[in-house]
């Protein structure tokens, strides 16, 4: 197929296609019902004209990935009905996160041509696959059903950038069809919800980062060009709180969108923001943002790491234990996002913000009559944080790397 891809949620005239083509499953769930046939239909061909243009390469990876994550899941499916052992699981684990990892790897120049087994989207499928791998060893996964792990995957709504739903919670809601007041609830959040993300996307978003980004992103490079020291630093400073603020808006826009379209399907899918330039410390801000991605980082890797280190006795002192699992977890998270030195800068950063801020929280804690709570220590919590969160997003951004 000839042509380009087609961006999911990409514009406002996206929408009109996408939701005449839901109209069949949005009035069959009205009356009760839902078109399973008609949905695998839809989301096919959504996924047709998603991944299909540009030599079809896109498709032509997701159809290769889906096809060799199954098996491996099956595999191991097969095998834990029986045994348990720890190195079998380690090794699904690792194979199932083998496609993932060649695809960045395929980042660095000298093994470009391994992006071509890339695909938008194949992070959030592959945390779905590590999800089951693992709700399998803990055995909270029994029989499942491989049409319903298929569905789950590709679930068209959350498929290119989530937000991460479990597999468990999504399939109770996919068969529990909701009644007619449920739904009209529902469809009414969907609406809400859908106008909200128009607004964060494409008015915020395009103030932010098509109006706004270009013109600081030209001055800054400007001033480090000519060497003007202060100029550079203000619009640094400028760069951080406007590319913040396009990160969230753009990001959270997209994530409404998704949220909207599987409430229209009779699906809850989770929330993955939460006001979070509203923290009041780092961890506050980690239950407010990208919620779905964070709450999966707590419950598979950091909730993982300290009990396997509290099993094995390497720390004595369980604060020491809960400083190197964050370590761990941010490590993962920021080579996760790419094998590049701002990410995983990114991920030291936040954990070592973490770090500091439950040394701060544990003082609070023994100096009780010290530091009364009030609206003033609340409004600088609140500014602390917020600031603390656009100097990482400034890391995050790369923008350093232009500047060294």
């Amino acid at each position: 197929m000839m042509g380009a891809n087609l961006a999911p949620y990409g514009s406002p005239v996206y929408f009109i296609g996408l939701i005449v083509s839901m109209l069949p499953i949005i009035i069959a769930l009205y009356y009760g019902r839902r078109l399973k046939l008609y949905e695998t239909i839809w989301t096919g061909a959504l996924l047709l004209l998603t991944f299909g243009g540009d030599g079809a390469h896109q498709l032509m990876a997701l159809t290769a990935y889906v096809f060799f994550e199954c098996a491996v899941m099956g595999a191991y499916h097969v095998y834990r009905r029986q045994k348990n052992a720890t190195w079998v699981f380690a090794v699904a684990i690792l194979v199932s996160l083998i496609p993932l990892i060649l695809v960045k790897l395929g980042t660095m120049p000298s093994l470009s041509r391994l992006s071509l087994l890339g695909f938008l989207g194949i992070s959030y499928i592959t945390f779905k696959t590590v999800q089951i791998l693992i709700e399998f060893r803990d055995g909270t996964l029994k029989e499942v059903n491989g049409v319903s792990v298929i569905r789950f995957l590709l679930f068209f709504p959350t498929i290119s950038s989530g937000p991460i739903d479990r597999f468990r919670r999504f399939e109770a809601d996919y068969d529990a069809i909701p009644d007619r007041a449920a739904y009209t609830e529902l469809v009414g959040q969907a609406i809400n919800k859908l106008f909200q993300g128009l607004v964060y996307k494409f008015i915020l978003g395009f103030i932010f980062g098509t109006w706004l980004l270009p013109q600081v992103t030209e001055q800054l490079m400007r001033a480090h060009h000519i060497g003007d020291t202060g100029y550079l630093i203000l619009m640094l400073v400028a760069y951080m709180y406007v590319w913040s603020m396009y990160l969230f808006f753009d990001f959270a826009g997209y994530s409404l969108f998704a949220i909207a379209i599987s409430n229209l399907m009779g699906v809850h899918t989770p929330a993955n923001f939460n006001a979070p330039f509203r923290s009041h410390n780092i961890k506050d801000f980690w239950n407010r943002w990208h919620m779905t991605l964070s709450f999966w980082f707590r419950d598979f890797i950091f909730m993982r790491v300290s009990l396997l280190m509290m099993k094995k006795r390497w720390f004595k002192n369980r604060i020491r234990v809960s400083q190197v699992a964050y370590l761990v977890n941010f490590l993962v998270m920021g080579f996760w996002h790419g094998l590049t030195w701002y990410y995983i800068a990114y991920g030291l950063f936040h954990a070592s913000a973490i770090i500091i801020n439950d040394y701060w929280l544990r003082f609070k804690g023994r100096h009780a009559g010290m530091i009364k709570h009030s609206w003033l220590t609340e409004g600088v919590a609140i500014f602390l944080t917020f600031n603390t969160i656009c100097f990482s997003f400034l890391i995050f951004s790369g923008i350093l790397d232009k500047l060294i």
